[in-house]
């Protein structure tokens, strides 16, 4: 059999939709500047789809620090990677200030963070070492740990409980194998946006012998007293490990750093093979990075002005019916049930006729007969904003509430 013949039968449970859902609801195209309003198909859309948190994207100050860059360095420099010829003072700057910042020994950059996590696992882990997991974890740890020739325990989300039994197992095997234990967990869980429970899994240290490696893409800059994550937040930074953030979130930007003990991020400097082997990263989103780390260093109202849009939006979409789940971050997911096809036609009902423009998760990311509307909440976003897309929401939970997206022509096509 041809390896390509079953493409074209079997698109995947989200490919399957492309016929409709390419340009649209999938790969959609929004121009213009970086901003709470832009243009999707020459339209100006209110938009709640982008994780520029705190609103550093288009901050006049980082924006001078990325041009002055380029022109300074180009996008080229330093050519190669990290340990052959990639190496800078300012490389080594950043991962100091990061590594301050986060209250760790050291720190070292990768190039982006889905890579960047794949490696850090990959470089830490051995056929006798044993790893336990959140369920819920992000694709790129699921995917490091596709990885792992050791075995692995998972538990269901944020079930401590449970995570207590799989330490069990994973205990009386490591003591066979002769291997450590890695818990990994995430520090906001992005799809659902609640906080892991850092608290009570470094309470069974009391018990257990491992290791603590939390994501923390969505807690960086937004969580805690100063910015510097859900650990902060949960008065747990001494007791976490290792700890992974990327820049793609409150830093708008490309990168990624992980920071621990000096000995351990020394390890990885030398074993990560993401890093050994691939260029390192540009000069230019060094000095920018160094930028956006001075003022969520510096102008802490940029993220109280991130936690009043949050909490009026979510005060707001409460007061009308609607459920946020468990979210204790600024990720805000709005909870609907329905169909594929009633999802389709609800958020194209938002884009076309409330100008709203909000990520939909269906199945099968989330179980089937769940929609949800996941809003990100930013520094630069205004109430008038908030006030709008509260209206525009109670309206289209009429509709979906009395069957009209349902009837709609678009969710028939999708075959709902």
């Amino acid at each position: 059999m041809d390896l390509f013949a079953k493409l074209k039968t079997n698109m995947g449970p989200l490919g399957k939709h492309s016929e409709f859902a390419d340009g649209y609801f999938s790969f959609p195209k929004l121009e213009g500047e970086i901003a709470p309003r832009m243009k999707f198909q020459g339209k100006e859309v209110l938009t709640w789809s982008l994780n520029n948190y705190l609103g550093l994207a288009n901050h006049p100050e980082v924006r001078k620090a990325d041009a002055d860059a380029a022109a300074e360095y180009g996008a080229a420099y330093p050519m190669g990677a990290r340990m052959m010829s990639g190496q800078t003072s300012l490389h080594e700057q950043l991962e100091d200030e990061l590594a301050a910042f986060v209250k760790k020994e050291k720190a070292y950059l990768l190039n982006y963070g889905y890579q960047g996590i794949m490696s850090v696992i990959d470089s830490l882990l051995d056929r006798k070492d044993v790893v336990v997991y959140d369920s819920e974890c992000h694709a790129c740890i699921i995917d490091a740990l596709r990885m792992h020739m050791g075995k692995r325990y998972v538990f269901p989300h944020n079930d401590i409980e449970n995570c207590e039994k799989q330490l069990e197992r994973a205990t009386k095997l490591a003591n066979e194998t002769g291997g450590g234990i890695l818990v990994i967990t995430e520090g906001v869980f992005g799809m659902t946006g609640d906080q892991g429970k850092l608290k009570e899994i470094v309470a069974l240290k009391e018990k257990f012998e491992f290791r603590l490696l939390i994501d923390d893409a969505h807690g960086f800059g937004t969580l805690g007293k100063t910015g510097a994550g859900t650990d902060e937040e949960q008065g747990v930074q001494d007791q976490v490990d290792l700890y992974f953030s990327t820049f793609a979130k409150s830093m708008a930007s490309i990168g990624a750093f992980i920071a621990g003990d000096e000995e351990v991020i020394l390890y990885l400097r030398y074993n990560m093979r993401s890093q050994i082997f691939a260029k390192s990263l540009p000069m230019l989103l060094v000095k920018g990075a160094l930028k956006r780390l001075e003022l969520l260093r510096t102008q802490p109202e940029i993220k109280d002005n991130l936690w009043k849009i949050v909490n009026a939006l979510r005060s707001g979409l409460h007061e009308n019916g609607f459920s946020t789940g468990k979210s204790n971050s600024p990720v805000t997911p709005v909870v609907l049930n329905g169909t594929v096809g009633e999802a389709a036609a609800l958020t194209r009902d938002l884009r076309e006729n409330y100008s709203i423009f909000c990520s939909v998760v269906i199945y099968p990311v989330v179980p089937k007969g769940m929609i949800i509307l996941r809003l990100i909440p930013t520094a630069v976003h205004t109430l008038e904003d908030v006030n709008e897309t509260i209206a525009a929401f109670a309206a289209i939970k009429e509709k979906l509430t009395s069957g009209h997206y349902k009837n709609s022509e678009l969710a028939i096509s999708f075959g709902e």
